[in-house]
């Protein structure tokens, strides 16, 4: 399962002071599947819990830094790939130029992307998803994925289309590949148990802390840190 580092933003989800209708009308527009997408976060939970998160904690205890490091290095590199894609479908020829050297010089000078010799430049988030949103397309409904975590109609739709530019999807040998999607996966669950913290401490519904944060962040990437307010009063009745 996948989880991103909108937990970050979560605890600010704790401080907002919208009213009970404005939540209930919220959740109707924006959760229109919740019976449905509660039993896939207990499924992806219970199978996170027992699995994939004793072992994360596992490997963050005796892997050494340096190697650490390495994998997250290789796997931000190919990752640069499908982000400089979608910058040039969003017509930000300049950040894809940024992002294009990043993936050039780490992927020479930095072994593969095992060294990052381009910290001077900046890396940016972007993927098919938010280029939709760019275009102007909705989010849509809010969509918890089996075994992936929080999604929605578009970003799922976008999870599909990256894997065209994606470096790993166009591995043709398939044993190769699958497993470089399973230490990925495995690497990004590592990262995030320090952020997890965030939920282990909520007091609240952890469902709707998790769906909130994730919506609240992805309108955060669509508008490049600038996302327009929200005006609770369109869900008054």
């Amino acid at each position: 399962m996948r989880f991103k580092p909108y937990l970050l933003l979560a605890g600010c989800l704790a401080l907002t002071g919208c009213s009970t209708v404005h939540l209930s009308a919220y959740t109707q527009e924006k959760d229109p599947f919740e019976p449905f997408n509660r039993k896939v976060y207990v499924l992806n939970d219970t199978v996170d819990q027992a699995v994939l998160k004793p072992v994360a904690q596992t490997y963050a205890k005796v892997m050494p830094v340096p190697v650490k490091t390495m994998v997250n290095n290789f796997f931000s590199n190919l990752d640069d790939v499908t982000v400089t894609a979608n910058d040039l479908l969003q017509l930000k020829f300049a950040q894809a130029a940024s992002d294009g050297s990043r993936v050039l010089f780490n992927s020479t000078f930095g072994i593969f992307g095992l060294l990052d010799v381009t910290t001077r430049l900046e890396k940016h988030n972007e993927d098919f998803g938010q280029t939709l949103g760019y275009w102007g397309c909705n989010s849509g409904p809010y969509l918890v994925i089996p075994f992936w975590g929080p999604s929605s109609v578009r970003d799922g739709a976008g999870l599909y289309t990256d894997t065209y530019f994606s470096v790993i999807s166009n591995t043709n040998h398939v044993p190769t590949r699958n497993s470089m999607w399973a230490v990925k996966s495995f690497n990004t669950r590592v990262n995030l148990l320090d952020q997890e913290k965030v939920l282990d401490d909520a007091t609240i519904d952890r469902y709707s802390f998790l769906r909130d944060a994730y919506l609240m962040h992805r309108q955060n990437l669509v508008y490049d840190g600038n996302p327009p307010r929200t005006k609770y009063d369109e869900y008054d009745e």
